[in-house]
């Protein structure tokens, strides 16, 4: 009886039939309770044999049972594993993954056109004082670049840059010539309409040397060939300007890529935009920053009109605005 029992048990094929065996034999009316029930009818002197054989046998069904409990939930929970489990190598769905904002890459985008031409990449403060500012770029007491509508003052007589050149004032005054020298950076002015913000992104560079003479047609040459890579088969002019710094200077001005210099709201129907400034750099500056027999040039241009004519974004204030419409096509 014990071997059918336990040969039942072994060839269970679930928990739940186990169960019914296990009723079978143990339960309340199960086969092996029946018989320690039939005690009574053994003999006085054959029952303690009998009992240790019942008991005996109880304990291994006890533990078939168990044994075979244990291997059942093993092998359920592996069937359950199996057929819950996802296959990978079938997953593709396109990865959500995000991408360099379109500030960030046109920034990248110049700095590296610049640095393959050896230039220097320097930082600088974001407060400055008024020496680097303005004094140091012969930008006198009186000029409307210090009015208070375009600068942030603090009221120690700091203020926070209006561009990045104090970096180049700081470079001359640290640094030898030659110099080659581009500065990156975040500058802040009292300023907002659709081409402009209060805080943008510029890039300003500066060459001087003192050995030879460097002209306007080199600080021309350098621009055309800086914009042609940026902006490809575009028509490019220059405008005489005025800068304190620079003397001459100049504006340069790219045609609208919106319309074709047709004509169009971005470019006040003129066909041309805007996009840097430039000059030779004012004997002034090299005065305040105690350089002699010095010749060089400059320029200064903001990232954000750069990256709204290369990714054609028609009003620069959504650069800012962290629109997913727009950043998505970026991915």
């Amino acid at each position: 009886m014990v071997d059918k029992w336990l040969e039942n048990i072994k060839k269970c094929k679930s928990s739940t039939n186990l169960d019914d065996i296990r009723i079978k034999i143990l339960g309340k009316n199960g086969e092996l309770t029946n018989m320690f029930a039939d005690m009574k009818n053994i003999p006085n002197e054959n029952k303690k044999e009998f009992a240790k054989n019942l008991n005996e046998q109880k304990i291994n069904i006890t533990k078939a049972i168990e044994g075979r409990k244990i291997s059942l939930i093993k092998q359920e929970t592996k069937r359950k594993l199996k057929s819950s489990a996802i296959d990978v190598s079938k997953y593709n769905m396109p990865p959500d993954i995000g991408a360099l904002h379109p500030i960030t890459s046109t920034m990248n985008q110049i700095i590296n056109y610049f640095t393959s031409l050896n230039y220097e990449v320097i930082d600088g403060p974001l407060i400055e004082d008024d020496f680097h500012n303005f004094e140091a770029l012969n930008l006198p007491t009186y000029h409307p670049a210090r009015d208070m509508q375009d600068t942030f003052y603090f009221n120690d007589n700091k203020l926070l840059r209006t561009h990045t050149s104090p970096v180049q004032i700081r470079t001359m005054l640290t640094q030898k010539p030659p110099i080659r020298m581009i500065a990156p950076g975040k500058v802040f002015r009292r300023d907002f309409d659709i081409t402009h913000t209060p805080m943008f992104n510029q890039v300003e560079g500066l060459v001087v040397q003192d050995e030879g003479h460097i002209s306007f047609a080199n600080l021309k040459h350098t621009m055309q060939e800086f914009l042609i890579n940026m902006f490809g088969d575009v028509d490019i002019r220059f405008r005489p300007s005025f800068f304190p710094f620079t003397e001459p200077s100049a504006e340069v001005d790219i045609s609208c890529p919106f319309c074709q210099q047709k004509g169009c709201q971005i470019c006040s129907k003129t066909g041309w935009l805007e996009v840097l400034g430039c000059g030779v750099v004012d004997q002034n500056v090299f005065e305040k920053v105690a350089l002699k027999n010095c010749s060089g040039f400059a320029f200064g241009l903001g990232v954000e009109r750069f990256a709204m004519l290369l990714h054609k974004i028609p009003d620069l204030r959504t650069l800012f605005q962290s629109d997913v419409r727009l950043l998505r096509q970026f991915r």
